[in-house]
């Protein structure tokens, strides 16, 4: 995932990656492979929001 996606678009994809895990027509390793997936965008959406916080918090002080 070396391009930089937008929270927005994060989130999309995100969405699709759950859609797909929900489905029954996955194997064990795709299901896998989806979940980390899953693990990495939800860390880099986490990443956005704390960063988004601080700014917040910056303006605030």
């Amino acid at each position: 995932m070396s391009e930089k996606l937008t929270f927005e678009e994060t989130i999309k994809k995100l969405e699709e990656v759950v859609k797909q895990l929900e489905s029954k027509d996955i194997s064990l390793e795709q299901s896998i492979e989806k979940y980390q997936e899953g693990l990495k965008l939800s860390k880099s959406l986490y990443e956005m929001i704390k960063a988004a916080e601080s700014l917040i918090v910056e303006v605030k002080s």
